[in-house]
């Protein structure tokens, strides 16, 4: 149930069940993140890593804590927030669960502006940062232009354009590798697998940077996105410029997939599974943002913890891979028991 909170001349929807779930998705990302800070080859306990984050821990393990080991939860954080959001938005302008950016091709195509970087053009990291933003913002370019017909893009077509187009670049992806020498093509399995080992601040801060300007963006145009959802006629009908909106939005959610690849990889699965999870909590219809984007960081920095947790060390994209196979069959068997094909 909601109710509109009033301050003078603004006025706010107050939902009390979707506020609990975000406070609650909050928690849990926070929580996951001092443990991660708290594991390592020099174990330390939560109480401690609070205390260091503080300033009033000792020397070394404040120097553990903020230098060696912030910078790749904080990435997490980040990361696991841009892919929620970017998936719930995806989601909403194409009105399909699928409609995330891991299977219409964004993703794929930020890998393979960094595999191009790596295996053909030997850059740096500055330069695969550089060649996966350019990657997804080329990939998604291309599949917009690709989806435009009769004056707009209509949410079915992007998804079966991003799909085609998904699939032509994993076949590029595979030559490049297969082409490769085999420390290169090692080096370019393991980026595409998507990781947080390793982080440091030149990725952390990049990344804040970029959330500072997308996330307000993302924002500020939910309600259209909410509007949209109840299709063109009908938004159009209520003041909302429907194409101008869809295109920002589609900016919008590419910025945070090229964000967000660049920092950690192709990081599987969360963008699919955060917005449908969060809308199955809060219990609403239409997308919310905040919830997506708080279940997106969740997930990430708690399938982080647990590869740092398993005997073996694994990638996180390892890790939310085998999450987001178990949350697909899931929603196929429930569909099914709904008699849904």
């Amino acid at each position: 149930m909601s109710r509109a909170v009033r301050a003078g001349a603004l006025s706010v929807r107050w939902e009390p069940r979707t506020a609990a779930v975000c406070a609650a998705l909050a928690a849990v990302a926070l929580a996951a993140a001092v443990f991660v800070l708290g594991t390592g080859d020099f174990p330390i306990p939560a109480g401690e890593v609070v205390r260091a984050l503080a300033g009033q821990g000792d020397q070394a393990t404040e120097f553990i804590v903020t230098e060696l080991r912030l910078p790749r939860a904080l990435t997490g954080l980040l990361a696991g927030l841009a892919l929620g959001l970017s998936g719930a938005i995806f989601q909403s302008m194409s009105r399909n669960p699928l409609g995330s950016p891991d299977l219409i091709g964004f993703t794929t195509g930020a890998a393979s502006g960094a595999l191009l970087q790596i295996l053909v053009l030997g850059g740096g990291t500055a330069a695969i940062a550089t060649g996966s933003a350019l990657g997804a913002v080329l990939t998604a370019l291309a599949v917009y232009l690709l989806a435009y017909r009769g004056g707009g893009v209509h949410g079915q077509r992007l998804v079966l354009v991003g799909v085609g187009a998904a699939a032509m670049l994993e076949a590029l992806n595979s030559y490049l590798i297969t082409r490769a020498e085999l420390r290169e093509a090692y080096e370019a399995a393991f980026w595409l697998t998507g990781s947080l080992n390793a982080r440091s601040w030149e990725h952390a801060v990049p990344l804040a940077v970029a959330m500072a300007v997308l996330v307000p963006a993302a924002l500020a145009f939910g309600g259209h996105l909410r509007m949209g959802e109840l299709g063109d006629d009908a938004a159009q009908a209520l003041g909302v410029p429907v194409q101008r909106s869809r295109t920002a939005l589609v900016v919008v959610g590419v910025g945070l997939v090229a964000a967000a690849t660049t920092a950690v990889g192709p990081v599987p699965f969360v963008a699919l599974a955060a917005p449908q999870l969060a809308r199955r909590l809060t219990r609403r219809t239409g997308p919310h943002l905040v919830a997506a984007g708080l279940m997106g960081a969740a997930l990430l920095v708690v399938g982080d913890l647990i590869s740092l947790r398993l005997p073996v060390a694994l990638p996180v994209g390892v890790v939310t891979g085998v999450l987001g196979g178990l949350y697909l069959v899931w929603l196929l068997a429930g569909a099914g028991r709904r008699g849904r094909p």
